[in-house]
């Protein structure tokens, strides 16, 4: 019989002593084999010798802030998972944190237990097993995204794209003339079932920088008044 995997290791960086060692209590129950940082430069250390699967990161931290400590990490090709910790007013900061590739976010005041879920969660989207075979190629008009690679291209020009830039432009790539709406895009593109709205919003703006002509008279991700958004392959002047 083969041994069993080994727990999931998890680090919690956040100032505030209660905080970590409230979650801290809770991921161990869950099973996680726990660490922590109680700044940034700590957290970067800890990350460099623990190698945590995931990083809960609060994004207030002393030494170095936690949108810095999760662009370091990005930038030194971290494949660790980072689930950021929030106030209610810093949407400017989570949006800056998920272009920075964070993969999910908690707004504080928060359930210790539903920060255990959304850890669980985005553990499992790291580790989902892909279907057999290697991805097809997806190619709309002059853009084309390899998909096994993860890399984009228009008119044979890469295109700097993030994680979630990718993601949600391959989604509309593979879903050409149908209307989303940003509650659907945010679950099927990205797996959330809530959040912030804004976070959609943000990354079609950006995305549209980088693959329209016109940024601000997009024609291929159409804005559908009163449902959320469209691609449109062919990107025909709208009558």
């Amino acid at each position: 019989m083969p041994p069993a995997p080994a727990p999931p290791r998890v680090l919690v960086v956040d100032d505030d002593p209660t905080v970590a060692e409230v979650v801290t209590g809770y991921l161990v129950r869950a099973g996680y084999v726990v660490d922590r940082a109680a700044d940034g430069r700590a957290a970067l250390a800890r990350a460099a010798a623990f190698r945590p699967d995931l990083v809960v990161l609060d994004l207030m931290l002393p030494e170095v802030d936690g949108l810095e400590v999760c662009r370091r990490l990005r930038a030194a090709g971290s494949a660790t998972a980072v689930l950021m910790l929030t106030a209610k007013g810093e949407e400017a900061e989570r949006i800056a944190g998920l272009e920075l590739g964070a993969d999910d976010y908690v707004t504080k005041p928060f359930s210790p237990r539903e920060l255990v879920l959304r850890v669980g969660a985005v553990l499992r989207r790291r580790t989902a097993v892909p279907a057999a075979g290697a991805p097809e190629p997806l190619t709309a008009g002059d853009l084309e995204l390899d998909q096994q690679a993860r890399r984009a291209f228009r008119s044979g020009r890469e295109l700097a794209l993030t994680q979630r830039e990718f993601d949600l432009l391959a989604f509309f790539v593979g879903h050409p003339g149908t209307a989303f709406g940003r509650e659907e895009l945010m679950s099927r593109v990205w797996g959330w079932d809530f959040g912030d709205l804004a976070t959609v919003t943000v990354h079609v703006r950006r995305l549209r920088e980088k693959v329209e002509d016109d940024p601000a008279a997009p024609r291929l991700i159409r804005t559908v008044w009163g449902v959320g958004y469209r691609f449109d392959p062919a990107g025909e002047v709208a009558r």
